[in-house]
C-alpha cells in the first residue's frame, strides 16, 4: 500500500516547515545558542505542523528513536497515564542527551492528570523536555502554560495552500490548473493535512500509469466531481443576480446547489470569495493584478466585466451580509436559509 501524502511528505528538517518561520527561527537559535527549555507549548489549529515541528526539534538536538516518547492525550488522559511519565523522566536516556516527551491534545487531559504532572513539569530533570501540543489553547490550565516556552502555530493562508497544492502535486506526476489548486487551497481551509488528503483523493481517481509518465491533469470541475465542491457557475449565477438584481435567478441557484447536496457553508465561502474580488473591483482599487494571482483567466475577465454593470449600490453591506450567511450556515435544520436570507436582503 503507498503511503498517504501527509505522511509522504512530512517534512524532516526545520527548513521544510512552511508558514512558520517565527517559530523555527526561535527554535534554531535556542538549539544554536544551548538556550533549551524544559517545556514547550505548541499551540494552532489542526494540520498546522505542530507534532512535525516537535519531531523535527526533537531530532535537531540530538534525541534518538529510542527516546522519544510520543502520546495522545485524546486516549491516554487519565492520572495513571501521566503517573507512567512521572515515574519514567527519572530514567536515563539510552543514547542521546535529551529524552523528548511528545504530549499531543493535550487539552484532554483530566483535572487530577494535570495535578499530577504540574510537578514534573515545573521540576523535570535535565534531560528531560516536554513538548505539549493542542488545538483549544484555551482549556490548558494558566498553570501550565506559565511553565512552558509558549507558540502560536499560524494557520496557512490561502496563498500558500494554493502554492503547496501545486508543489505536491507535480511531486506525486501530476499537474493541477491554478483554478483548480485555489479551489484544493480553499477545501484544505487552513490546513496542510487537510490539503494532502484533498489532492489524495482526486489523484487516486487516476490509473498509476499516468502517474507514471506524470501526465495527470488536474482540472477546477475534477475537484468539484471527486469533493462534491458546488460548481463554479452557481458561484457566478448569485453574482449575477446580485448585479442585475434578479432574485428569482439567485434563488434558483441556491436551490440546484441544494439539489446537488452541496455543502451550504463551502458554498457560502466561494460565493463571498468571489463577492470580494468583484467589490474591489467595482471601486477600482487597483488590486487587479492581486485578483489575478487568485483566479483563473476566464474568472477575472467574467469579474472584470461584471463590476462594469454593478451599481452604487453593491457596498459593503453586501459583503457584510454574506459574512453573516457564512457563519450562519448550517445554525438552522435549513442549511440554504442564510444564504437566501442574504441574497434577499442584497437585491431591493
Amino acid at each position: 500500500m503507498s503511503q498517504v501524502l501527509y505522511r509522504k511528505y512530512r517534512p524532516q528538517k526545520f527548513s521544510d516547515v512552511i508558514g512558520q518561520d517565527h517559530i523555527v527561527k526561535v527554535l534554531e537559535g535556542a538549539i544554536k545558542l544551548g538556550n533549551i527549555s524544559h517545556a514547550y507549548l505548541f499551540s494552532g489549529s489542526r494540520g498546522t505542523g505542530k507534532t512535525s515541528l516537535a519531531r523535527i526539534f526533537a531530532r535537531e538536538v540530538g534525541t534518538s528513536p529510542d527516546d522519544l516518547v510520543e502520546m495522545d492525550a485524546a486516549s491516554n488522559r487519565g492520572i495513571d497515564d501521566v503517573r507512567s511519565i512521572r515515574d519514567s523522566v527519572s530514567s536515563l536516556p539510552f543514547r542521546s542527551q535529551y529524552k523528548v516527551y511528545i504530549i499531543d491534545e493535550v487539552h484532554m487531559l483530566t483535572k487530577d492528570a494535570w495535578n499530577a504532572f504540574l510537578k514534573t513539569l515545573e521540576e523535570p530533570p535535565k534531560h528531560v523536555i516536554f513538548i505539549l501540543a493542542t488545538t483549544e489553547l484555551e482549556k490548558v490550565p494558566d498553570t501550565v502554560i506559565s511553565r512552558c516556552q509558549a507558540f502560536q502555530f499560524r494557520q496557512p493562508n490561502q496563498a500558500i495552500l494554493k502554492d503547496f497544492a501545486l508543489a505536491i502535486a507535480k511531486k506525486e506526476g501530476a499537474k493541477i490548473d491554478p483554478e483548480a489548486a485555489e479551489l484544493v487551497a480553499l477545501l484544505g481551509d487552513g490546513s496542510f493535512r487537510d490539503t494532502h488528503g484533498i489532492l489524495e483523493k482526486i489523484i487516486i481517481m487516476h490509473p498509476p500509469s499516468l502517474k507514471l509518465r506524470g501526465t495527470i491533469e488536474i482540472t477546477r470541475s475534477e475537484v468539484e466531481a471527486v469533493t462534491g465542491a458546488p460548481k463554479s457557475e452557481l458561484v457566478r449565477e448569485i453574482l449575477r443576480s446580485l448585479v442585475e438584481k434578479n432574485l428569482e435567478q439567485g434563488l434558483k441557484a441556491i436551490g440546484k446547489a441544494v439539489e446537488a447536496n452541496a455543502d451550504m457553508k463551502l458554498f457560502s465561502k466561494l460565493i463571498l470569495e468571489r463577492l470580494r474580488f468583484l467589490f474591489l473591483f467595482r471601486l477600482k482599487a487597483g488590486m487587479e493584478a492581486t485578483i489575478a494571482e487568485h483566479v483563473s483567466e476566464d474568472d477575472f475577465n467574467f469579474l472584470k466585466d461584471l463590476a462594469s454593470k454593478a451599481g452604487p449600490d453593491l457596498t459593503a453591506d453586501t459583503l457584510i451580509k454574506f459574512i453573516e450567511a457564512y457563519e450562519s450556515s448550517g445554525r438552522t435544520s435549513i442549511p440554504e436559509l442564510a444564504l437566501e436570507l442574504a441574497l434577499t436582503s442584497s437585491i431591493k
